[in-house]
């Protein structure tokens, strides 16, 4: 099995800044896309940035210029730079990845989930 553990999600005030961090571990024969997703309360699941294993990123219209997405290939580790934050974007964040596991099978993993909130 292949496993994400994320961190750095918390409270911030608006304008403010916070970077997630997650990182694959298990049976790894290779990561591709790396994704970061957010649910916020009374709404639907947002893909907010993905990122290819070759460094391609795109972003959700309500994050871009503002979330930048990157990741270390060496470490399975992919990370959410996110700046000028506004309490709408409140939410728990969810890292997903798509691996190849070792002996075969392949799927997208899941993170528990980390807290993000934007607020005075």
């Amino acid at each position: 099995q292949v496993q994400l553990v994320e961190s750095g999600g918390g409270l911030v005030q608006p304008g403010g800044s916070l970077t997630l961090s997650c990182t694959a571990s298990g049976r790894i024969y290779r990561v591709d896309n790396m994704d970061w997703y957010r649910l916020a309360p009374g709404k639907q699941r947002e893909l907010v940035a993905t990122i290819t294993s070759g460094g391609r990123a795109n972003y959700a219209s309500s994050v871009k210029g503002r979330f930048t997405i990157s990741r270390e290939n060496a470490n399975d580790t992919v990370a959410l730079q996110m700046n000028s934050l506004k309490p709408e974007d409140t939410a728990v964040y969810y890292c997903a990845a798509g691996v190849i596991q070792l002996g075969g099978g392949a799927y997208t993993a899941w993170g528990q989930g980390t807290q993000v909130t934007v607020s005075s």
